[in-house]
Parts: structure tokens; C-alpha cells; sequence
């Protein structure tokens, strides 16, 4: 909107007649007048002023605050990852968790490649090949967050998967009965940094064993 302000800025010149020479307005009235324009444009000009201004710090996904309100939300990028994956599967876990598994053998032949992988990922396979069901096997991978919360989600809404937000991360699980023999089988979850573990398991479920992984990698 824009102020109108008079021409004459409120002050009206005065003709005594049709020959005369006008008055003179003395300086300091003159002064006075500009100055009551100005206030009066800035006045109207403030009472144009929508109510609803953006006020500078309006809501914005992203954790870097912006200047201005932003009508869309904004994606947090993946961060870098700040662990690496370790290249030892009996390194990762704890002593407690290693007696629970003990007189299990670990990447047997038999269950094709494991250990260190050419990505840089890791798979551990706890199993005895003359067994039909007892082992877990827990694959370490990079995953951007993109896919890993598109996946997760999935999980949830096709399968029934159970998630919440332990160690600044998202862990899912879901357990479920053996179509075979009359044990448990699950797989559990746990996405953080651009770094997924995921453990599949039948009849083996050491306590802590997911735990003791999330605390090796990520301290």
C-alpha cells in the first residue's frame, strides 16, 4: 500500500489579493510541516503493514536455523558417517555375549562367504552346519538414511515390525514362531550414521547381542 502524503504537507498558502505577493510562511513553520509529513507517511505506512509478517524465525525441517519462514519443509541431508564397520565379529561383542554363544561355530565354510566383505560390510555367521535351525547371522552394511528409514517403515507398515529409538538410533524387531520346528525366530534391526546391522536368527537369541554391536561400532 502506498502513503499519500498532500502536496502541501498541511500547510495552506495564503493571497491577500489578486496582485499581492504571497505571504511567507516563516522558516521555522516551514521545517515544522516537512517534518509533520514525514510522520504522518511513516504512520500510514506502519498501518499497512500486514499482521501475519513473517517475523524472521518460522519453522524449517532442517536443523540449520534459516532467516525466514519456509512453506515446504526442508530434508535433512545423510549425515557422514562417523563409526566405521569393523572387520572382527568376535571383537564386537562382550564377554558375557560371547559365553552365550560359546561351542558355536562362527563363518563356517559351509554358509558360503562371511567375515570382512569387499564393500567394507561384515557378516557373522554363528552356526553349526550339522544343526537344522539354531544360528544367527548378522550382516553389517552402509546405508544412507533415505533408504534405510524408507525400509524400516516398510517393515512396520508390510510386516508388523516393531521400532523405536534406543542409542541415538532406530531399532526394529519382530519375532515370530519357526514353520518348522517348535522354536523362535526374529530378526532385529538397528539403523545409526549411515550404518545398518541387521541380525536374522532361529532358535538363538543371545541376550545383550544386539547391544554389545551398537556399543563396538559406535562407542
Amino acid at each position: 500500500m502506498r502513503a499519500r502524503v498532500a502536496a502541501s504537507a498541511g500547510v495552506r498558502r495564503h493571497y491577500p489579493g489578486p496582485m499581492a505577493t504571497p505571504a511567507r510562511t516563516p522558516r521555522g513553520g516551514r521545517r515544522a510541516a516537512a517534518a509533520a509529513s514525514v510522520l504522518l507517511a511513516l504512520a500510514v505506512l506502519t498501518a499497512c503493514a500486514p499482521d501475519d509478517a513473517p517475523s524472521g524465525d518460522g519453522f524449517t525441517y532442517s536443523p540449520t536455523p534459516t532467516t525466514g519462514a519456509s512453506a515446504t519443509p526442508t530434508p535433512t541431508p545423510s549425515a557422514t558417517p562417523v563409526a566405521d564397520i569393523p572387520d572382527d565379529c568376535r571383537a564386537i561383542l562382550t564377554a558375557d555375549v560371547l559365553a552365550q554363544l560359546e561351542g558355536i561355530p562362527l563363518n563356517d565354510p559351509a554358509f558360503g562367504s562371511s567375515g570382512p566383505q569387499p564393500d567394507g560390510g561384515l557378516v557373522c555367521v554363528w552356526r553349526d552346519p550339522a544343526t537344522d535351525t539354531t544360528g544367527l547371522v548378522t550382516t553389517i552394511t552402509y546405508m544412507s538414511r533415505g533408504p534405510a528409514l524408507d525400509m524400516l517403515n516398510k517393515l512396520v507398515t508390510d510386516e508388523g515390525y516393531t521400532c523405536y529409538t534406543p542409542d541415538g538410533g532406530t531399532r526394529c524387531e519382530k519375532t515370530w514362531q519357526n514353520e518348522t520346528y517348535p522354536v523362535t525366530d526374529g530378526r532385529t534391526l538397528f539403523w545409526r550414521d549411515d550404518i545398518l546391522i541387521d541380525t536374522t536368527y532361529s532358535n538363538l537369541a543371545p541376550t545383550g547381542y544386539t547391544a554389545a554391536v551398537v556399543a563396538s561400532i559406535f562407542g
